[in-house]
């Protein structure tokens, strides 16, 4: 093997050692004795393996470093400081560097260090491919059991604190530059040519957060209290694409933290609904959702960026909710006989979601057992007999059905679940704004298919051209010449404390 040839031009201690690791495992075999672990094996060849990359990483790192007596960053000059030791964080485990570090000239202000703004370091501490790895987990799993995950890899090893920060460092960034960031994604885009609906979907879920007393309830008779106690709504929407069978083929997701009427949250949507339409004006556009008025208000005056005469648009309610009322209905009329409620339960179940005019025959149905009860049990049957009232223009399902629209409200409701639910509602969580947000960012864009992309855009933002500016070699620099002048100014004592004089660019 290549590797136990001695190459006086690279002297690598790592390499050294993991040739005379391979040699000594070799000579195992060779011995007369018991059959070498395995297991042993493979873990010391990965520490070996790791220490050869850190190795690299560190010598490579070094070349981004730069040693000149003055550097220009987005027009601001900076003077070399001092010189340090830094240790970085690679997907193989922590590197040193040596280091020149540079303030503004006169400015007593936080260093920068060429080296991090040129190799794209993240946060001053983590290497790109680094910083991939650990956002990709910790939008997965919590800063504790991804840290623990990363200890049972092997490689970097990162406290869960450094997970805890990273997502919120490039949530930042993502933030600064999100609708540049996010209409470059679409752009990239392209619609399947099997697609033949949209469908759009808003919704919510309550999510505990940092923010002490109570929340303030309000009740709508088409949606329920705000929630407990330090909770608030996320909100969750989805965009997706199905072809003439009604198979969906693609669905992009967002998660917004709290906001008044998800104002964000709603812009992106409309967004990507413009885009879509805008290379495909053909397609049908269902707009689904549960019987929450926030939602339709958005969905009811979505602008879609169409000029002319817009294509086909169907409002529909998510079915899923419209037969959950119709069995709260329905226990309310035979609250003494729980069979009968059932069986009555299938029977109109199945009328409203297959029979034509459906929504009809229940609004019927309904209205006449309305009017035989008393006290609390009418309250309750009026109750959803005004929902299905309210609602009967967006129910018409043996219709949708006949024309393979999705008429559940699925998609956004696992979204919820997936975005929201599986990641922010452990045990003992709560949220504040930017760190949620920070999650729920991440895990949108994984789940929407869009973190290849995604992070090619987020690396341009930690990357920063430098500017060298070598006053050594060229005696005509004028900021050599100023330095010179005023130099010679302080050693004459005519102007003292040169360091505060402005530098010529």
């Amino acid at each position: 093997m290549e590797i136990l040839h001695r190459n006086e031009h690279l002297p690598s201690p790592a390499l050294e050692q993991l040739g005379q690791f391979v040699r000594q495992r070799r000579q195992q075999w060779t011995d007369q004795g018991e059959v070498p672990d395995f297991e042993a094996f493979e873990r010391e060849l990965h520490e070996h393996m790791m220490a050869l990359e850190r190795e690299l990483i560190a010598e490579e790192l070094a070349r981004y470093d730069v040693d000149v007596e003055m550097v220009e960053v987005a027009g601001t000059v900076y003077r070399q400081s001092l010189t340090s030791t830094e240790t970085y964080l690679s997907a193989a485990g922590p590197v040193s560097v040596v280091r020149h570090l540079y303030r503004p000239a006169g400015r007593s202000t936080k260093s920068i260090c060429p080296l991090e703004l040129r190799a794209g370091l993240v946060g001053g501490l983590f290497t790109p491919r680094a910083a991939r790895q650990g956002a990709f987990v910790v939008a997965h799993l919590t800063p504790r059991e991804a840290a623990a995950f990363f200890g049972e890899l092997g490689g970097m090893t990162p406290s869960h604190s450094t997970l805890d920060r990273l997502p919120k460092t490039i949530s930042v960034q993502w933030e600064a530059q999100r609708e540049a960031w996010e209409a470059a994604l679409r752009l990239a885009e392209t619609v399947p040519s099997q697609a033949t609906v949209l469908s759009l979907s808003l919704d919510g879920v309550m999510a505990p957060m940092k923010e002490a007393g109570r929340v303030e309830k309000r009740t709508q008779p088409d949606k329920q209290a705000s929630g407990p106690a330090g909770y608030r709504e996320v909100g969750c929407g989805t965009l997706s694409l199905y072809d003439p069978e009604g198979q969906r083929l693609s669905t992009i997701r967002y998660g917004r933290m709290p906001e008044t009427k998800k104002a964000t949250l709603c812009t992106q949507l409309e967004a990507e609904a413009q885009s879509i339409l805008g290379l495909r004006p053909d397609l049908t556009i269902v707009k689904l959702a549960d019987g929450a008025k926030e939602n339709w208000r958005f969905l009811d005056n979505l602008d879609l960026g169409l000029a002319g005469q817009p294509g086909q648009q169907v409002s529909i309610v998510d079915f899923c909710h419209a037969a959950d009322h119709l069995k709260k209905a329905c226990d309310a009329i035979w609250a003494n006989d729980p069979v009968k409620s059932k069986a009555k339960f299938q029977c109109l179940r199945t009328l409203l979601k297959e029979k034509e005019g459906g929504v009809e025959l229940v609004i019927r149905s309904l209205k006449h057992h309305v009017h035989r009860a008393r006290g609390s049990r009418r309250e309750r049957i009026e109750k959803e007999l005004t929902y299905f009232r309210n609602q009967r223009p967006r129910m018409q399902y043996a219709h949708y059905l006949a024309q393979d629209w999705p008429i559940a409200s699925g998609v956004v409701e696992a979204a919820c679940k997936t975005l929201v639910t599986q990641r922010m509602k452990c045990s003992g969580m709560s949220w504040g704004q930017d760190g949620g947000q920070a999650i729920l960012t991440l895990r949108s864009l994984i789940q929407s298919n869009r973190w290849e992309p995604a992070w090619a855009l987020l690396r341009t933002a930690f990357c920063q051209p430098v500017k060298l500016i070598d006053t050594h070699h060229d005696p005509s620099s004028p900021v050599r010449k100023t330095l010179a002048l005023t130099k010679a100014r302080n050693d004459n004592g005519n102007i003292p404390g040169y360091h505060s004089l402005p530098l010529a660019a």
